[in-house]
């Protein structure tokens, strides 16, 4: 029976060594986990795959450099998420979320999330949204629209807790004022 690596010394593995084995046990470990939260944060299970493969190639390539000082699923996470922009960024990416957002809108009763997205995308809140600064609005999309914890919040990030505590707070105070 093999013992079981850690995720820092299968990554040293990669890294040092180019392992094979130790990048397929480590993509076997977090590629599900990723694509699901992909998943909630962008309906096209296409790009959601694009994401998922682009961000192991650059664990592959070295590209993507682990600094042993976080938890590897953050680390995982906020490659994905700068990955996940640039591909919406790109030609045709708004297309096609459309299209899906549309077959999503097909069914008999709309979904909670789809009222919600059609409130933004019509209603006084984006206005507001829109208002917000750069950093607020990342805030609020990695607390409240991916459901991260503070904690998950900073390291995605990049920012200490309490910044993310205080970024949330002053988006929540302007968000009610714009709204009131």
């Amino acid at each position: 029976m093999s013992e079981t690596r850690s995720d820092g010394e299968l990554l040293r593995a990669v890294a040092a060594d180019g392992d094979r084995r130790a990048f397929e046990e480590l993509y076997r470990r977090y590629a599900p986990w990723l694509t699901a939260r992909m998943c909630g944060r962008c309906a096209d299970a296409g790009i959601v795959d694009d994401v998922v493969q682009e961000t192991f190639l650059a664990v592959w390539r070295g590209s993507a450099r682990y600094r042993e000082d976080g938890d590897v699923a953050g680390w995982l996470w906020r490659i994905a998420s700068r990955r996940l922009v640039d591909a919406l960024r790109g030609a045709g990416a708004r297309g096609r979320l459309r299209q899906a957002l549309a077959r999503l809108r097909h069914r008999d009763e709309a979904s909670a999330e789809d009222r919600v997205l059609a409130g933004v995308e019509h209603g006084d809140l984006a206005g507001a949204l829109v208002r917000l600064s750069p950093e607020l609005r990342a805030v609020l999309q990695a607390t409240v629209v991916d459901g991260l914890t503070t904690r998950e919040a900073a390291v995605l990030l990049g920012i200490p807790p309490g910044t993310v505590k205080t970024r949330a707070m002053r988006a929540r105070r302007q968000l009610r004022e714009a709204l009131a």
